[in-house]
């Protein structure tokens, strides 16, 4: 987006705030980048979030979400309006999980993880209870998504032995199709959830919220790249906090968690991939900063290690999980070598 668009589509949300709520924009601010969709205005009383998105029908179903959602829990923002295609939402804080959770001790984030995945699941729950389940656009459900989802896996053979391309693809598609019955807000990546001022936490960015299994939420935490916790951890404490009312057994949602999980690992190391080659290996700061891909070779091993644990918990992912294996091995060697880009790295056998 250009810096002239930027400028014009700033004055418009400042004009529209300050209409809505009859107070002056003290100070603008763009957490995610200006040329993001959201903006922070400190008006006279408070502070507030601004969203223009390309898409209004997306907005305006957000909108819905917060609403519907915020009538029975308060782990989300709270909808203040929405203005033709702007939609108002209160500031959940500046305190980004992603930044936040690096700062902590290990019992500390511990406690922090476990109440990011709680969180989760009481969204879920507040959704049933006000019928999105039933009345959210399905996610992932048609067959051209289904086929590029599972076909990513072959970006693992030029850093592996690939394996992977004897995996069953048509079991995986019979697994991943399942029956949408779950709202999920989607993109649970840590930079998508903040601690406020009260020090609770909350998830925000529902842009994309639709139906689905319901674990595709957890997956997108675990399966963040630039989350320090490890995954047999992080799969404990989904243990901890599930919810036994979400209309599913614990046993058969951590098989699909684990599915889905490998997969989604499989799709962020593909961008990672994808990112590096095109713009070189950037700071962990500056990742987190502008909740970017993780395109540092730490993040890289990261989503490796992680893909690798959950993809051995079943047969039919195994092979995907020792390519897994194989790739962290060269992410490893990044990080010891300092190598500017993976192209000149070995492949082990």
């Amino acid at each position: 987006m250009s810096e002239n668009t930027n400028r014009e589509r700033l004055a418009k949300l400042v004009a529209c705030a300050e209409s809505h709520f009859g107070e002056k924009v003290l100070r603008t601010s763009a957490p995610g980048g200006e040329g993001r969709a959201s903006w922070r205005f400190e008006l006279e009383s408070r502070s507030i979030i601004a969203t223009l998105r390309p898409n209004f029908r997306r907005t305006h179903l957000e909108a819905i979400a917060l609403t519907r959602i915020g009538q029975h829990c308060a782990d989300i923002p709270q909808c203040l309006g929405v203005v033709g295609e702007i939609m108002f939402q209160s500031d959940v804080g500046g305190r980004r999980l992603n930044q936040e959770i690096v700062k902590f001790n290990r019992t500390r984030r511990t406690e922090v993880a476990h109440e990011a995945v709680a969180a989760i699941f009481r969204i879920q729950s507040a959704a049933r209870r006000a019928e999105l389940n039933e009345t959210m656009p399905h996610l992932g459900v048609n067959s051209d998504w289904i086929e590029n989802f599972i076909g990513a896996i072959s970006a693992l053979e030029p850093y592996s032995a690939g394996r992977s391309a004897n995996v069953d693809r048509a079991a995986l598609a019979e697994k991943i199709a399942c029956p949408a019955t779950q709202f999920v807000k989607w993109d649970c990546r840590s930079g998508n959830a903040a601690i406020g001022d009260d020090d609770r936490l909350r998830w925000f960015d529902f842009e994309y919220a639709g139906v689905r299994h319901g674990a595709e939420d957890v997956a997108w935490l675990i399966g963040d790249e630039a989350w320090p916790l490890g995954p047999e951890l992080m799969q404990q404490l989904v243990v901890d906090a599930f919810d036994p009312n979400g209309g599913h057994e614990l046993d058969p949602y951590l098989d699909y968690l684990s599915l889905y999980v490998t997969l989604h690992c499989v799709q962020r190391f593909k961008l990672i991939l994808k990112e590096v080659h095109k713009r070189g290996w950037l700071s962990k700061t500056r990742v987190r900063k502008y909740d970017d891909a993780g395109v540092h070779p730490e993040f890289a091993a990261q989503i490796c290690e992680v893909g690798a644990y959950f993809a051995q918990r079943t047969a039919l992912t195994a092979l995907i999980g020792r390519d897994f294996e194989d790739a962290r091995k060269v992410f490893d060697e990044v990080l010891r070598n300092g190598t500017a880009t993976v192209a000149n790295v070995g492949v082990p056998a």
